[in-house]
């Protein structure tokens, strides 16, 4: 940790901002020193992100007014009001001095430009080095946020990465002229556990030999716990709470930063429950802390009636490369050989790094994607067989929840509309009158209100539009829903209410869901079952308690050693899985591993060879055992 008694590099004094008639933060002001990080924590629209456009005159694109206060920043020559500089003058502190780490790498990387030539573009601009030079810092600059093959990704665009490999060389890009301050606004929110570790351990390895200060804004506490020195707690614009981490952690004062902190879900915390359990969940309602919902066992899965869906040995590959007579040369092997069973009532999650087929399952239950090979079945009936008139009703039965909510809604048509669509769809409902107020009752059975119905999905926050989503999906009623990262971008009290949304649907309603997920603690809070994907394939399958309590897999082991943990006191050192999951592209004709399971106990089965204890590297068919420190 930095020495304490070092004079702050960067001031925000007395701040505040607004947009036309809208004050978004109020006399907000911090300080943040060299060799230290601060969090600044708070739920969306509390004015973090605002607070980070601030301090780099990025806001002012967007129209900021910069009402009152100064930000001050500390170079070796002087101290400089980053408010009273031109956008000129801006130019040559930013990326320079301090640099910025943006939430979304995809938007933020130009598409049409190399990676070299946006990594360089910092280089000659600031640095003045020659192309040759800027190319070979850049090099550089990619093997030290550890990316594989450095000189190759030179030559490649944003879309040929995955999006752990993009975010490293946004870091990479940020890191470039060695700022003296760093800002990472929410850099992990949309990455694995395992990315996330891997670029949170960069990040501190690399303010170590810098003496860098960094600002994290985030709402995900357990990276807070993980990686902050000091914390600034946000809520409605205004700072609530600050102070170092352990101690605000261990006795928050606010009541807002009680209930932020309470809602977090803890790995380890369902330990000795054999089902998922709703919890209480406490939240802000007029500046007092209130309790909404009760302890209720979610013992809905009904295992003793025939499976709801059965997949087996499920291939779903696509095609990447074609020669020059249009025959296929790659293919991705996206899922391979994969079975499972969902029961009604059940929820059966499936977790993995990006790329290890969970989306892909999802989409081809749905019909979204065609399969290769294999079966699914629902309700006993082959989805590739059934007539036209059967396909459109698994449609009523088979619901589809978006990780982007505002993607999956019609930004032209009202909510209402769009809740009211699969009713039409299905002639549920024939009288106009009858069909309006079902969907007044679904908005307000997801929390929110009737009149709701006539606004648009801009008019919401993330949180509220993934309920109308919710809504929408519950109103053809359905047997079983797929819920494809549907909490990932959620702030975590929001997340909490829907995590209780979701479960008190499927004690009413006794629905299945497909719940696919890389959050580990909200895994472990709403899954009956789990099945761990690597590489396309299960390594993985078995009740909750039995992956969560004894990991057998080493895979399923690094996977949950990755999960940053909501406390302070227990930074713990993680077993990294080096570089990024193998790629799923290989030549045609190619054959991948046939996994062999082991049943461990009851239910609980583990790919792997039982003749000397080990498991199968389904990277490249060696095998390792538990002393194996990497897996790729």
């Amino acid at each position: 940790m930095a020495d304490v008694t070092q004079s702050a590099i960067l001031s925000v004094k007395n701040l505040s901002v607004s947009f036309g008639e809208s004050q978004v933060i109020s006399n907000l002001s911090f300080d943040v020193t060299p060799g230290r990080t601060l969090a600044i924590v708070g739920e969306s629209g509390s004015g973090k992100s605002v607070t980070s456009q601030s301090i780099m005159r990025l806001a002012d694109i967007g129209g900021a007014r910069y009402t009152s206060g100064k930000i001050l920043y500390t170079n070796q020559a002087n101290t400089l009001d980053l408010l009273a500089l031109s956008q000129e003058q801006m130019l040559r502190v930013r990326g320079k001095e301090i640099s910025m780490i943006f939430q979304e790498p995809m938007t933020s990387l130009n598409p049409v430009f190399t990676i070299g030539d946006q990594l360089s573009e910092a280089l000659l601009l600031h640095e003045k080095l020659t192309k040759a030079e800027a190319m070979a810092e850049s090099e550089r600059l990619l093997e030290l946020v550890r990316m594989p093959d450095a000189h190759d990704m030179l030559a490649r665009y944003p879309h040929q990465l995955s999006g752990g490999m993009r975010q490293r060389v946004m870091i990479a890009m940020a890191l470039a002229c060695k700022p003296k301050v760093l800002i990472a606004d929410e850099p992990t929110t949309a990455l694995d556990v395992t990315i996330q570790a891997q670029i949170l351990s960069i990040i501190a390895d690399l303010q170590k030999s810098l003496n860098m200060a960094v600002i994290f804004i985030t709402h995900d506490m357990g990276v807070v716990a993980e990686i902050a020195d000091d914390v600034v707690v946000m809520w409605q614009g205004n700072k609530v709470e600050q102070g170092e981490v352990k101690q605000l952690f261990a006795a928050p004062k606010h009541p807002y930063t009680q209930a932020l902190l309470s809602a977090v879900p803890k790995l380890g915390s369902m330990v000795g429950r054999a089902n998922p359990y709703q919890f209480p969940v406490t939240v802000m309602r007029d500046n007092q802390l209130v309790s909404i919902g009760a302890e209720v066992e979610q013992n809905t899965a009904r295992y003793d009636q025939e499976p709801l869906l059965q997949v087996n040995d499920l291939v779903t590959q696509f095609i990447t490369k074609k020669n020059f007579w249009g025959r296929a040369t790659h293919k991705v092997h996206a899922v391979e050989s994969v079975s499972f069973n969902i029961y009604p009532g059940e929820t059966l999650s499936l977790v993995g790094e990006s790329g290890s087929g969970k989306s892909t399952i999802g989409r081809t239950i749905q019909q979204l994607q065609q399969a290769t090979s294999g079966s699914i079945c629902f309700e006993g009936r082959q989805l590739d067989r059934l007539s036209p008139q059967e396909q459109h009703r698994l449609k009523r039965d088979v619901q589809y929840i978006f990780q982007d909510p505002f993607a999956s809604l019609d930004p032209r048509k009202t909510v209402g509309f769009s809740i009211a669509e699969p009713i039409r769809t299905h002639h549920l409902i024939r009288d106009e009158k009858a069909i309006q107020a079902r969907v007044a009752q679904l908005l307000e059975r997801v929390g929110l209100q009737a009149e709701h119905a006539k606004r648009y999905p801009h008019e919401f926050s993330g949180g509220q539009r993934q309920r109308i989503c919710i809504a929408r999906a519950l109103a053809s009623e359905p047997k079983l829903i797929i819920a494809d990262e549907a909490l990932s971008a959620l702030d975590v009290s929001i997340q909490a209410q829907i995590i209780n949304l979701f479960m008190e649907l499927q004690q009413e309603f006794g629905i299945a869901y497909l719940f696919i997920s890389h959050d580990m603690a909200v895994v472990e809070k709403m899954s009956h079952r789990v099945a761990v994907l690597y590489l396309g394939q299960i390594v993985e399958l078995g009740k909750r308690a039995q992956v969560f309590d004894s990991p057998t897999h080493p895979y399923t082991q690094k996977l949950l050693s990755a999960v940053p943990v909501a406390d302070p006191t227990q930074r713990k050192q993680h077993l990294l899985i080096n570089g990024d999951i193998p790629s799923p592209v290989h030549e045609v004709g190619y054959q991948p591993p046939q996994l062999e399971y082991t049943q461990v106990s009851e239910g609980h089965y583990v790919a792997g060879v039982p003749k000397d204890g080990a498991f199968y590297n389904l990277q490249n068919g060696e095998y390792f055992n538990d002393e194996a420190k990497t897996m790729a």
